[in-house]
This record gives structure tokens, C-alpha cells and sequence, in this order.
């Protein structure tokens, strides 16, 4: 045998071990094939190698694609403006396209726009794709992006986005395919954050949702909130590639053990998981684990303006009474790392790495709570399976408190519901918070004074000063800085107690390919149902 066999393989040759592999041959079925034809064994296993791969990377066409959330509620909406959950997001992504999207690498590229242009990132001009088509034939125009923007901007919409919609101070239609907006103040970030769920574009004049009329890849064909969703391949979709399953079906499962056994029954091709059920699937050989470093956190909420945590005593000493290295270790079984109280993680380039965690200090944290006065209460912490290991979190937090004399009561209330009914609400309870690709959209959604999800209700008006100098500052180094400052005010002084930082954990079936990080979250910032394809 020589090298030169090597040379000689041809693309028919390539042709048929892909048709082998289709038609479900082993991969030593392969290998007797090529030895046949007179390859080495060494040869033989670097070209099939060589072959599944290109095989696994060519996307195929049809499927019913079936996938399950950790979340599902009553108030499940297929309003983009409106959307909160991951579910939520699921659906937008399916049903609806923005004018940017981010990449894997976290850059915005275009998507209903042609092209997105500024000289001073205040005012800014967006070129809309010729002959792009919602589902109802109605051909996409700039009125469709100003009323979709101004939306957000109506307080009878209820937009969860806003107070970051509010710096659009002008949108305007300059003629069929161009948009003007107009800042109140510079912004650099503004293609990035025309990139997040919220900011979908829907057809001019839409207050009715039900039936999910967009231009995205795919078309609704059932919804039922808190129940499921279907929806078909859009065949008019303006993206050359289009879908490549023919349907997909979405719906949400809170019970962890009860997504993993759907996933290993063959029932669901893709699910999230939990650190803790990543050892149930990891080692099984139809299952694919994907870990994705993104940011994402389950921090513990104290409310500032209610008691006990209108005290500072009391949240600096829980700062100092979570053991952060038993939660990253038992919670997130090591897949994750540690955090220091502020939602800036070591992957964005803002982050502040000189912010050091509080140490666990069992004796501080007691000094700081007596000096409270909580130390003879029983004090309620509302933990669910809605976020993410926070029960797992509440019990090393519970065992911490025990060991000093101090008695915290778990309440595991249900995960239907926990969003509406708790988050946000209950004096001590957890958040769940999903990756957001900017420094910004962080502070702007969780810590802005006047944020809709401010969850500690944490006040500054230096923060906010900062909020507003960040987005105008050109200089990168200086925007640093600045960005750098904001993290340890939010470290100091909110209520948000953020223990680690946690990857995203997605399992699925080997039949399942195409999946890829992404900086919007897991399944692919949620848009995975366009991009992935189902072999066999």
C-alpha cells in the first residue's frame, strides 16, 4: 500500500461510503468496504473518519424536530415584547426575525437589515432586504420596523424591554426600505442590541398574536400556552438555506428526571439539563452533552426595600455566609466558576477581574447578622426548579445558616408559576438569569433604577450617571473603566447575591446535528430550530 492510494480516493468513492452511512452501515461495515477496495486499515480509518465528518456536517432535509424548555406557564406568549421565559424566546426565534442577530463569536451580523449605519452612534440609519415576506404574504417595509420598535415604548404594550426601548427617542420612516432611529444619547451598542429576542420584528399595526404572523423559518400551527407549540417549515423563507426540518414541535417539562427520561426514551431530540443529570447522559452513546461557558446565573434575591433586607447588616451577611466553593462543587458539579456578586462574567471583555469574591466567613457573616438582629427569626427563602439548581443552592445556603444558629426556611414552591407569582416579589427567592451579550443590557435590565426587572430594587444614582457615560464612550479603555467601577457598586451594594457563574448544558439525541453555542443563551440563543437537521 502507498501513499498514493491516499491521493487516488476519489469523490465517487466519497460518494459511497456517505451512501453507506446513510443507509445506516457500522463504522466497521465501512471499514471492510474500503479494505476491500484495497485501503489500509491506518489509510482507511483517517479517510472514514474524514467521511462521517463531512457526512455529520451536511445538513439533511425533513424530521419532525422535537425539543423541550425547563419552563412553561399559563402566560406563555408568542409576543416578542412581552417574552421572558426561554420558551418564550424559543417560539420568537421560529416565528419572527430581527433586523441584527449575534454570531457564535458574539458579533452582530444582519438579518432583516441590509445594512445598519452611524457617524456619531446617535443617529443611525437601517437598510431594509428587498422582498422579504411575513407569513401572510405581506411584503416586509420600514412602517413594520417603526411599529414594532415604538411598541416597546407604549406602557399598554408592557414591554419587558422598555426602559432600554426609551433611548430610541425618534423612528421614523425615511422611505420603504429605511429606518431612522434617533438616541437620546450615544450608543455603540445599538446593533447589538436590536439583536435580543425582544426586538422581533412583527407586521404593521399586529395586537392580535395569536396566530404568530412573522417572516421567520418557520410558520404556527398550534399553540398552547403552557402546554406546547407546532409550527412547519416556512417554503417562502427569504434565507436561501431555509429550515431543514419539515416541522417542530416545543414544549416545556419542569421536572428535570422527567426530560432526561424523555430524551433517553428516544421521545425528544433535544433538552437543558442541570449540572446534576449531566452524569445520567454523558456516558450514553446515542446522547451528545454540549457545555457552553455563557454567563448565565442563579443568583439569591434580597429585596433592599422590604425587611430583612432593608438592613445592610443582613445581605452583606449573606454575602459572607454563601460557600461559594460547595456550590460550584456540589450545585454545579464543578461546571461553572466562581462569581463575585455582579453579572459581568470573566467571558465579556468588560469584566472587572480585580472584583474579588467575598470568602466564605462563617464568624463574619454571624457578627453581621446579629448586629441585623435576625439571628432569633425564622427567616423564609423561596427556592424553585424554575431556576436553575437554586433548591440545591438553598440547602448548602440552609446548612451554612444552621451551623451559626440561624434558622432559614426553605419554601420549594412549584415551577409553574414561580416566575409571575415570586420573582421579583418574595423577600428572599431566587433569580434565574439568562446570558445577555452586553455589559449594557445587563445593567441596563437587572440594575437601573428604574429596571422593570430590578430584582434587589437596588437604587444609585451614581450607578445610573455611569449607565448613561458608558454608552457614549467611544474609548474602549475608558469604557472599561467605567464598566469596571458599576460591577463594584452592584458587588457592594445590591441585594443580588450571584455565587457563580453556570454554562449551559444541553443534551440531545446523536440523530441531532448542527447544534452551536451562542452568546443570546442555550439551544443556540434559541434560534436552534432554523439551523439544525436530524439524521436517520
Amino acid at each position: 500500500m502507498t501513499d498514493s492510494k491516499i491521493v487516488n480516493w476519489t469523490a465517487a468513492d466519497n460518494a459511497m461510503v456517505e451512501d453507506a452511512i446513510r443507509r445506516g452501515a457500522s463504522r466497521r461495515d465501512l471499514l471492510k468496504m474500503m479494505m476491500a477496495g484495497g485501503i489500509a486499515t491506518s489509510v482507511g480509518g483517517t479517510i472514514l473518519g474524514r467521511a462521517m465528518s463531512a457526512v455529520a456536517a451536511t445538513p439533511v432535509s425533513g424530521g419532525h424536530l422535537k425539543a423541550v424548555g425547563y419552563s412553561s406557564s399559563n402566560a406563555d406568549t408568542l409576543d416578542p415584547a412581552k417574552a421572558s421565559l426561554s420558551t418564550d424566546y424559543v417560539r420568537c426565534c421560529s416565528l419572527y426575525n430581527r433586523l441584527t442577530f449575534l454570531d457564535k463569536s458574539g458579533f452582530p451580523q444582519f438579518e432583516l437589515a441590509e445594512s445598519i449605519d452611524t457617524k456619531d452612534a446617535l443617529e443611525w440609519t437601517v437598510t431594509l432586504r428587498k422582498g422579504v415576506q411575513f407569513h401572510d404574504g405581506k411584503t416586509l417595509d420600514a412602517d413594520d420596523v417603526v411599529y414594532s420598535l415604538k411598541r416597546h415604548l407604549d406602557p399598554a404594550v408592557g414591554s419587558k424591554v422598555a426602559k432600554i426601548a426609551k433611548q430610541m427617542s425618534d423612528v421614523k420612516a425615511i422611505d420603504p426600505r429605511t429606518v431612522q432611529i434617533t438616541l437620546t444619547s450615544a450608543n455603540a451598542d445599538l446593533p447589538t442590541i436590536l439583536a435580543m429576542h425582544h426586538f422581533m420584528i412583527v407586521p404593521n399595526g399586529t395586537t392580535d398574536f395569536s396566530k404568530g404572523v412573522g417572516t421567520g423559518a418557520f410558520k404556527l400551527e398550534t399553540f398552547e400556552p403552557g402546554v406546547r407549540s407546532i409550527m412547519k417549515k416556512n417554503t417562502n423563507y427569504f434565507k436561501s438555506q431555509g429550515a431543514h426540518v419539515d416541522s417542530f414541535e416545543f414544549f416545556g417539562i419542569p421536572d428535570e428526571n422527567a426530560r432526561v427520561n424523555a430524551l433517553l426514551s428516544g421521545d425528544i431530540h433535544l433538552i437543558t439539563i442541570g449540572p446534576r443529570s449531566i452524569r445520567l447522559v454523558e456516558n450514553r452513546p446515542d446522547v451528545v452533552v454540549q457545555k457552553t461557558m455563557s454567563g448565565a446565573y442563579t443568583n439569591l434575591n434580597v429585596r433592599l426595600d422590604m425587611a430583612p433586607g432593608n438592613q445592610k447588616d443582613f445581605v452583606d451577611g449573606l454575602k459572607y455566609l454563601i460557600n461559594r466553593e460547595q456550590i460550584l462543587k456540589a450545585a454545579l458539579r464543578g461546571v461553572g466558576s466562581i462569581a463575585n456578586d455582579q453579572p459581568i462574567s470573566p467571558i465579556n471583555p468588560y469584566c472587572n477581574t480585580e472584583l474579588k469574591p467575598k470568602a466564605y466567613d462563617p464568624d463574619k457573616a454571624k457578627h453581621l447578622l446579629q448586629k441585623a438582629g435576625v439571628m432569633g427569626q425564622t427567616l423564609p427563602v423561596v427556592a424553585s426548579e424554575a431556576a436553575d439548581v437554586s433548591i440545591d443552592m438553598a440547602m448548602i445556603l440552609q446548612q451554612s445558616a444552621s451551623e451559626i444558629g440561624m434558622k432559614l426556611d426553605v419554601q420549594r414552591v412549584p415551577a409553574d408559576g414561580y416566575w409571575d407569582n415570586y420573582w421579583l416579589k418574595a423577600p428572599i427567592h431566587f433569580g434565574n438569569i439568562n446570558p445577555r451579550p452586553t455589559a449594557d443590557l445587563l445593567f441596563s435590565l437587572f440594575y437601573a433604577g428604574d429596571a422593570a426587572w430590578n430584582e434587589s430594587r437596588f437604587k444609585s444614582e451614581r450607578f445610573d450617571k455611569l449607565l448613561v457615560e458608558a454608552r457614549a464612550e467611544l474609548d474602549n479603555a475608558k469604557r472599561k473603566e467605567i464598566y469596571g467601577e458599576m460591577q463594584g457598586l452592584v458587588s457592594e451594594n445590591a441585594g443580588t447575591i450571584i455565587p457563580t457563574y453556570m454554562a449551559n448544558v444541553a443534551a440531545h439525541s446523536r440523530k441531532l446535528n448542527g447544534l452551536e453555542p451562542n452568546p443570546l443563551g442555550g439551544m443556540m440563543g434559541y434560534a436552534f430550530a432554523e439551523y439544525v437537521w436530524l439524521e436517520g
